[in-house]
């Protein structure tokens, strides 16, 4: 257990950190959206990029691990739409309920700290499941928040939205140009190399102290409209149902659908069962509070999310860790 606890508390203390100089006030919050765009389009790509080029394309590309966290990720926007959307809550705050549920923080957590506990054998299914929710998932919650506004025309149109979004978003392209790098068994000469090494050294230190700082700025109170016509505010909502579905429902419907799917005969290994349930067990993604706000859905009570599920997670998710790591416990 301590060996765990000294490869996971670094990673939750770099995020403790962000939030605690963004408190203090000690860098303005007006810094985060520079530190936002070093890490998604120079750092984050960098990583994805190194971890593409050197891990065996079979692995990248197993079908069986895309298709298990392929049918997770609709189980669970399911179960969080029928948990959520209740008289107070509308299709909109729906939808990115279910996306801050099935959506873990996979790019500023997952792929380093599965790297770093369970070597780099572990990057490919933890790729696949960020590839899987940049593309489906998050395509799939924004066509459902317009369902309320604009029916099912407006649903399509802001899947093709989402899908735009995705084809300018520089994470999915630095895994399939590094792809591309390992299928062509091309070598980089090392003064190209070198620059995207520093690059994607600097990715998750970088990426945990701004996630601290965006956990750091003060939520908008917003407040939602009941069936009766009274107004509450987020306290009285399901933010606690929604950690609990991603904190605890999450990773143990994914290791439910591992081993239903191994026990069908679906040819899924034991050791990307265990990385896909571990990074179901991860906070949710922070990214999430941004979509909301730009989709005109309550940005507070996803950043409320965001916020009690990274801190929680420090303890859920070691546990997991301790759990699925003894041989007795492996999927």
């Amino acid at each position: 257990m301590l060996h765990i606890f000294d490869v996971t508390f670094p990673f939750f203390a770099l995020v403790l950190v962000g939030w605690a100089v963004g408190r203090r006030g000690w860098i303005s919050l007006d810094a985060i959206p520079a530190l936002n765009v070093f890490v998604l389009y120079f750092a984050l790509p960098c990583m994805l990029f190194r971890f593409a080029a050197a891990t065996p394309i079979a692995r990248l590309f197993d079908a069986s691990v895309f298709g298990t966290w392929w049918v997770c990720a609709v189980l669970m926007t399911a179960l969080a739409l029928v948990a959520t959307r209740r008289g107070h809550i509308g299709w909109n705050d729906a939808a990115f309920g279910a996306l801050v549920v099935a959506f873990p923080n996979a790019g500023f957590i997952g792929v380093p700290l599965m790297v770093d506990l369970l070597g780099p054998k572990a990057a490919a299914p933890a790729i696949a499941a960020i590839s899987v929710d940049m593309v489906f998932t998050t395509s799939l919650c924004i066509a459902i928040s317009r369902l309320e506004s604009a029916g099912s025309h407006g649903a399509r149109r802001a899947a093709l939205q989402a899908l735009r979004g995705v084809a300018a978003n520089p994470l999915p392209w630095a895994i399939v140009v590094g792809c591309i790098v390992n299928g062509t068994d091309t070598h980089l000469p090392h003064w190209m190399l070198k620059p995207v090494t520093l690059l994607a050294d600097a990715a998750s230190p970088t990426a945990l102290f701004t996630l601290g700082l965006v956990l750091a700025r003060p939520a908008k109170v917003h407040s939602v409209r009941m069936a009766d016509g009274d107004a509450v505010t987020p306290a009285r909502s399901d933010v606690p149902l929604v950690v609990a579905l991603k904190l605890i429902v999450h990773p143990l419907v994914v290791m439910t659908a591992a081993a239903v799917a191994v026990a069908l005969g679906v040819p899924l290994d034991p050791f990307a069962a265990m990385v896909l349930t571990l990074m179901a067990a991860l906070p949710s993604a922070s990214n999430v509070t941004m979509l909301a706000e730009r989709f005109g859905a309550d940005a507070g009570r996803i950043a409320r999310i965001v916020l009690i599920s990274t801190t929680l997670a420090f303890v859920t998710f070691t546990a997991a860790v301790a759990l699925l790591t003894e041989p007795g416990m492996r999927i």
